[in-house]
């Protein structure tokens, strides 16, 4: 089984310091340009991503054409505005891949994309992470930055796949994932950011046990009311029936004020959903010391009347839209009709 506890979300010295990779350029004039271009065949600017990212300067858009670009990008927070895009519209066709560990690289280490930069939209392409023990988390993208938009990406991993992380304390980031999908078995969409996840397939994978997991694992400060949204989305496994928890409570580093908010709402949920204990104790922590509740799903998943799953009522969901929990103090709305 997987571990219930986390260490610490601290960035080993080494990955810092080794963030921006030596590549070789095939030309050198695109550093002033609003557009470049990524290919690994050497017909674009650049061969890597990573140099592409290094040249880049606000209001940048990277272009990515087709193929699989191994080793972590690194987009540090000085990047900011800056567009990561597929060439093709086909998600599928450009892949960013890593198989490497918390175990041995750090939380933010073991990121394929490592992304801390605001106003950043990544569109049109995979980030995965293939280390599948269960030893160890294991990220495909964490999400570091405010008002970032990822949209028909996939995010593929197995224990923690995607992060939302603003830091300790009531810090909070905002990111908003649109038509997309997202792929794992324990605790694969986590942090204490603002995040919505809408119109978006989300699967939960097959460990072949009678516990395959949890989708969830919020650390929400208590002084924030939105923590992660799923809406109008589709939840599905080819996991046993009633295997698989919508979440559970995590309390980052024991923090008795990381108070998790999950709402899944209007969204389609698969057998796989359990009835009873579909939200999960963590580490020492019940799961009704976090904020967690349902509105208006569909599908064999959904709640079949059990007292702990938590459904809330129209009128308080009419305060729990996408819009509400992305606006923050400046408004910002990316939310698609």
């Amino acid at each position: 089984m997987p571990p219930t506890t986390r260490r610490p979300l601290t960035a080993t010295g080494a990955v810092l310091a080794t963030a921006v990779l030596a590549v070789t350029a095939v030309s050198t004039d695109a550093s002033a340009a609003s557009t470049i271009t990524v290919a690994a065949d050497g017909s674009g600017n650049y061969t890597t991503i990573q140099a592409a990212v290094a040249a880049a300067s606000t209001g940048t858009v990277i272009t990515i054409k087709a193929g699989t670009y191994q080793g972590q990008v690194n987009i540090p927070s000085s990047k900011s505005g800056i567009t990561l895009q597929g060439a093709t519209g086909t998600s599928g066709d450009i892949v960013i891949t890593g198989n490497k560990p918390q175990s041995t690289a750090g939380t933010q280490g073991s990121a394929t994309v490592l992304n801390l930069a605001k106003d950043t939209t990544i569109k049109g392409l995979t980030i995965q992470n293939t280390y599948a023990a269960h030893d160890s988390q294991a990220l495909a993208l964490y999400a570091g930055g405010d008002r970032q938009v990822y949209r028909n990406v996939q995010l593929k991993g197995y224990q923690d796949t995607f992060l939302s992380w603003g830091g300790t304390g009531s810090a909070q980031v905002r990111q908003y994932v649109y038509k997309s999908y997202i792929e794992g078995a324990v605790d694969f969409i986590y942090g204490n950011g603002a995040l919505v996840i809408d119109s978006t397939t989300i699967r939960s994978l097959d460990r072949g046990s009678s516990n395959n997991g949890y989708i969830t694992a919020a650390a929400t400060n208590a002084s924030n009311k939105f923590g992660i949204l799923i809406t109008r989305s589709t939840l599905l496994s080819s996991a046993a029936a009633q295997t698989v928890a919508l979440g559970r409570c995590w309390h980052a580093g024991g923090a008795a004020d990381a108070i998790g908010q999950v709402l899944v709402r209007d969204s389609n949920l698969g057998a796989h959903i359990r009835q009873a204990g579909a939200w999960q104790d963590m580490s020492g922590f019940s799961w009704k010391t976090c904020r967690f509740s349902e509105y208006n799903n569909t599908g064999s998943g959904a709640t079949n009347g059990t007292g702990d799953r938590p459904q809330m009522s129209a009128s308080t969901a009419s305060g729990y839209t996408s819009q509400k929990y992305l606006a923050g103090a400046d408004g910002w709305n990316p939310v698609q009709p």
